[in-house]
């Protein structure tokens, strides 16, 4: 399909159903029980620095295990099948010193998941699945400063963050996404960075992709790291004219719900959601089982909040057929008429007029 296809298709798909994106990735790959060796394979055998827990790179040196798992979650019914680059750029990647992989483990990610999501489509042909190639937040922050002792000080710039997103979505792109999803955001300017990067890329390669958004409420205070309400992101990030804007990662659906339902009543694109299979316990495992999830997140879809909802860290292929099977009897969230006004936000929204 050319991009205006699948943006068509897409389209008609959200105008169907609520879709259903998967679930954690990380969760998964625990499941594996892969040690150093695991990790490294035969290409990395001499690395000088230890890769256990560089799950972006498993698409090297494990790609089998990478794509069981999109298909697993493929034949738990999810629509959208996001990429295994959550943090596969050189930001990221420079905990590993593998910073010049970055381009190739992008493309590779992306192959992984179009042949899970081609294998899939072809069964259903009148059900399309999608690859969202998966652009995380990167371990630092444009606006806070990591030294308590110097609020000034910045350990990362944005052109940095640019240039590092623009390898990263060039590779998720000409691996064969078909959706650019900026994701697990806990500091806008670094989600304004990836957008920025995003549309560069479109330029200069001719294409424009769907783009979906998901930030992070960090706590109970209702804000992102950078502390920003749902309302003042969203006027934030509008500009790049997204497919959806939602929420995932950090909170259960309990407390994601209020949350959600203020961008549900302020934006006018499709709102996505897929939050943790509850709080993280005193293990840092998560205990929500399959019903639980599903039982939490089927009001969302009957009180008409979302387009879009999967699972973030915990959730498991059952998770996610369980929230399938709950939701599939409800249509999706009309997308709302907002009157045109002037919408600005700093940490507050303010609204003119």
């Amino acid at each position: 399909m050319t991009e205006t296809d699948i943006a068509a298709t897409l389209e008609r798909a959200a105008a169907e159903r609520i879709l259903i994106i998967d679930g954690a990735m990380g969760t998964m790959i625990q499941r594996h029980n892969l040690d150093e060796a695991g990790y490294r394979g035969q290409r990395f055998a001499d690395w000088p620095r230890d890769v256990k827990g560089n799950n972006d790179l498993l698409v090297l040196t494990q790609p089998g295990i990478i794509q069981g798992i999109h298909e697993e979650y493929l034949a738990a019914g999810a629509d959208i099948i996001e990429t295994n680059t959550f943090n596969a750029q050189r930001i990221s990647m420079a905990d590993y010193g593998m910073e010049e992989l970055s381009y190739e483990i992008n493309v590779a990610a992306a192959k992984l998941a179009r042949a899970a999501v081609d294998k899939y489509t072809a069964l259903t042909p009148d059900k399309p699945r999608f690859v969202a190639g998966a652009v995380g937040p990167t371990n630092r922050t444009a606006s806070i400063s990591p030294d308590v002792n110097n609020p000034g000080f910045r350990n990362v710039s944005y052109d940095e963050l640019r240039d590092a997103y623009k390898e990263q979505v060039r590779g998720l792109i000409e691996g064969g996404s078909q959706i650019i999803l900026i994701e697990t955001i806990f500091d806008t300017l670094n989600a304004k960075a990836a957008g920025l990067a995003t549309l560069e890329v479109f330029d200069e390669l001719g294409i424009t992709l769907p783009v979906m958004i998901s930030g992070t409420i960090t706590d109970r205070s209702g804000r992102t790291l950078s502390g920003q309400t749902p309302e003042a992101f969203w006027y934030s990030m509008r500009h790049l004219k997204p497919f959806s804007i939602g929420l995932n990662c950090a909170l259960g659906a309990d407390l994601m719900r209020p949350y959600l339902a203020e961008l549900s009543q302020i934006a006018d694109v499709r709102i996505s959601a897929y939050p943790n299979a509850g709080l993280p316990n005193a293990m840092g495992g998560y205990d929500e089982t399959p019903d639980d999830m599903a039982c939490a997140t089927e009001p969302w879809a009957r009180d008409g909040l979302i387009n879009v909802i999967g699972g973030c860290c915990g959730s498991t292929p059952d998770h996610i057929r369980h929230i399938a099977e709950h939701v599939k009897q409800y249509p999706p969230r009309p997308i709302p008429k907002i009157a045109p006004k002037l919408r600005l936000s700093g940490l507050e929204p303010f609204v003119h007029g």
